[in-house]
């Protein structure tokens, strides 16, 4: 159906279309230059010595955990109120994904407390999702992590302009996964960025980015090398030209696009306030953050009720969603399954409400309206 509102828009215009019109007609589309200016201008931003784009969020996730070492034996701990990639990327490598909890319906990161009580001798890696561009408590990770002599990957999808105490997300671990979906912040339609300070993960990404070869074809092409060996057995995890290019407009756009979500998010809680039964996450929260999205959660009532007023609210034009279902519900991950009670609860009573840089503040109001009134 077309919804009257959706639960997000494009921040898409002329810039976008004569950008990836102008690459077609270098006749190069294929990774090269505009690839290169996307990594520059990400190395910048995040204040970052390696950023490597690939095709989605999830392959860097797969090459953070191939440039780990992470194997059959190692133990990796990874959120389940995410999208599945977070922790297919472990299986992907043959090792045990181990579930952490959430804090609570104030705060749905990773519990540190949780992750210590988990953390073994076969524990690698510890995989962070900064859920709805909100940070987790970083500092008390990575100091768990110095402690224990494990690696910390930041899943930073949600999250390509929040920050932690002066530092951006995603170059705080030992490596951040980026994703550019087209319901991200920034997109592109498909794409994903890894970025590391690691100069030995740094190129080995670049390495494993393109089949393990010591040379790309955008080089040799432009008369840089004509021969090249492949020294490892890497992927095809390579960006194109196109997707780049419509890429550079979208991060120059980012700090305007972060700007409005700010303030959309503060007529939403102000809009909510008060309202019995609901709760709004992260009303706490004083970092800065991408607001990738507006969750909220009713006290009781289980996925029933959340389904019933999602459904009302889907007759008054107004689009939801449900982030997520928890991973470790999934079938595949049976043999990996334990008892999460934030997590579970939260899956069962959370939905989304539309979030979009061309949201208005009349649409706001009609949407908190219909919502108090469904509840």
């Amino acid at each position: 159906m077309s919804y009257k509102i959706p639960l997000f828009d494009l921040n898409v215009g002329a810039e976008e279309e004569q950008a990836v019109v102008k690459t077609i007609r270098s006749k190069w589309i294929s990774m090269g230059a505009n690839v290169r200016e996307v990594e520059e201008m990400f190395c910048s931003r995040l204040d970052a010595a390696h950023s490597i784009a690939v095709t989605n969020c999830t392959a860097a996730l797969h090459l953070a955990m191939k440039i780990l070492g992470v194997s059959a034996g190692d133990e990796v701990i990874v959120p389940s109120l995410t999208f599945v990639a977070t922790a297919n990327a472990v299986l992907y490598m043959g090792a045990t994904p181990v579930f952490a909890d959430i804090q609570g319906v104030e705060d749905f990161s990773i519990d540190p407390a949780d992750i210590e009580k988990k953390i073994t001798p076969r524990t690698k890696a510890i995989v962070v999702m900064h859920y709805g561009g909100f940070s987790c408590d970083m500092d008390r990770i990575m100091s768990m992590a110095k402690k224990h002599g494990v690696y910390v990957v930041e899943d930073a999808a949600h999250a390509p302009n929040s920050g932690y105490k002066g530092k951006k997300l995603g170059a705080i671990g030992d490596m951040g996964c980026f994703s550019f979906y087209s319901n991200k912040n920034i997109s592109c339609g498909e794409g994903g960025l890894l970025i590391t300070n690691n100069k030995a993960f740094g190129e080995r990404a670049r390495l494993l980015r393109s089949h393990g070869m010591t040379t790309v074809a955008y080089d040799r092409a432009k008369g840089h090398a004509t021969t090249y060996d492949v020294v490892d057995l890497g992927y095809n995890f390579r960006m194109d030209d196109i997707r780049a290019a419509m890429l550079v407009e979208q991060i120059k756009k980012l700090d305007d696009d972060t700007r409005a979500r700010k303030v959309l998010r503060e007529r939403y809680v102000e809009a909510l306030d008060g309202v019995p039964g609901l709760r709004i996450p992260y009303l706490e929260h004083v970092q800065p953050s991408s607001n990738y999205i507006f969750p909220v959660v009713i006290e009781e009532g289980g996925a029933s009720r959340r389904d019933a007023i999602r459904e009302r609210l889907k007759e008054k034009g107004i689009e939801t969603s449900i982030h997520y279902p928890p991973v470790h519900k999934f079938s595949v991950y049976e043999p990996y399954r334990v008892e999460l009670p934030n997590t579970e609860f939260v899956a069962e009573h959370e939905f989304t409400l539309p979030l979009y840089k061309a949201l208005g503040i009349d649409e706001i109001k009609y949407i908190s309206g219909q919502l108090r009134s469904s509840l």
